[in-house]
């Protein structure tokens, strides 16, 4: 049985809740792919302040 066969045979009710799942699975991994590409450049944002506010400490 092919997948557009077993489509077919599903209620409106199941397809509904295979449609949300597939939205929220693809909003979820665009959300963690933008998180994985800021959470270094935060972590670097942060260091380099750090480090600022102790240099213009010391000067």
């Amino acid at each position: 049985m092919s997948l557009i066969e077993r489509w077919d045979a599903m209620s409106d009710e199941t397809k509904a809740i295979v449609k949300k799942f597939g939205a929220f699975s693809l909003l979820l991994f665009v959300a963690l792919s933008v998180l994985r590409a800021l959470v270094p450049l935060a972590i670097i944002a942060a260091g380099g302040y750090w480090a600022y506010k102790e240099l213009a400490k010391r000067a």
